[in-house]
């Protein structure tokens, strides 16, 4: 089976960038201009998904409009003659078949992934998390695990390495060993969420991609809640684990965390010395102050 379908979920409150998420979406804060969830977007577009499900809640509404067309604004820029710009916003409304649900209670990550089990059906999909943006110009990271499910038909976790001191932020998956050529490629034994650093069975954290197989809408459907009190969706996957074959498939590409305030500044950074509009500027400040 081919993975067509993609779910993001964007219902969370966002409380680690108050006062900013008081009103508006953390998912729609700007990395340089462009809104974090439509980078998001973007990658699954690139990676071949067909049809994307995005989570909300009753207070993200402007994600909602910004995937939408807006013909009031396109007249404008029209009659502004500004050509470049009308057809750079009707891009983002045309660039997937976008589709909304809303998370009604904040039950956590498990929870909000159950809610697309509708739209998802029988078929095997993908998760994408939006506080972890990834780039890799040659092959975005969930088409790297596309094609790893292509090959093993079992459900996939991105990981990449990460400090023993970052492993109680993160799921940990324990692997049993490899199997492809390059060593990228993991059968899981065990996955943990957020161990302390005795705990932890690796240092492969998962990090916000996944290909998983509909097995776990039932399997989420009878999830008691874990850390938090919330539906845990590592714990659904560890159940997942006496059922069927689950891989680690450690992913080529830059990571940022943009759910930290450090990791959103760095990817502000990087992606605006990459701008052609800015970079030098930029550049010659960063040099400037750090005099």
């Amino acid at each position: 089976m081919k993975v067509k379908k993609a779910i993001i979920p964007a219902a969370g409150l966002g409380t680690r960038f108050l006062p900013a998420t008081k009103s508006l979406p953390k998912e729609m804060l700007p990395i340089v201009d462009i809104p974090a969830i439509q980078l998001i977007v973007e990658e699954a577009a690139r990676s071949g998904i067909e049809e994307i499900l995005i989570i909300t809640n009753s207070n993200k509404q402007a994600i909602e409009n910004h995937f939408d067309i807006n013909y009031e604004l396109e007249s404008r820029l029209r009659d502004a003659n500004k050509q470049a710009e009308e057809k750079m916003i009707r891009d983002i409304a045309e660039m997937s078949n976008v589709l909304y649900i809303r998370q009604k209670e904040p039950k956590g990550l498990g929870h909000a992934i159950s809610c697309a089990k509708a739209f998802v059906g029988n078929e095997p999909f993908a998760v994408l998390l939006g506080d972890d943006i990834v780039v890799n110009e040659t092959k975005p990271a969930l088409k790297q695990l596309i094609e790893a499910f292509d090959e093993k038909q079992a459900s996939i976790l991105g990981v990449q390495r990460v400090a023993k001191k970052d492993v109680s932020k993160y799921g940990i998956v324990k692997t049993i060993d490899s199997y492809s050529k390059n060593n990228k490629l993991y059968e899981i034994d065990n996955i943990v969420e957020k161990p302390n650093q005795t705990e932890a069975p690796s240092d492969l954290a998962v990090l916000g991609r996944y290909v998983l197989t509909a097995e776990i809408f039932e399997i989420l459907e009878h999830q008691k809640p874990g850390k938090n009190n919330e539906i845990q969706l590592t714990d659904a996957i560890a159940t997942l684990l006496n059922k069927e074959a689950v891989y680690a498939y450690e992913f080529s590409g830059k990571r940022y965390d943009i759910g930290d305030k450090f990791g959103y500044l760095k990817a502000n950074i990087d992606f605006a010395l990459n701008r052609d509009d800015i970079q030098v500027q930029l550049y010659e400040y960063l040099k400037e102050i750090i005099k």
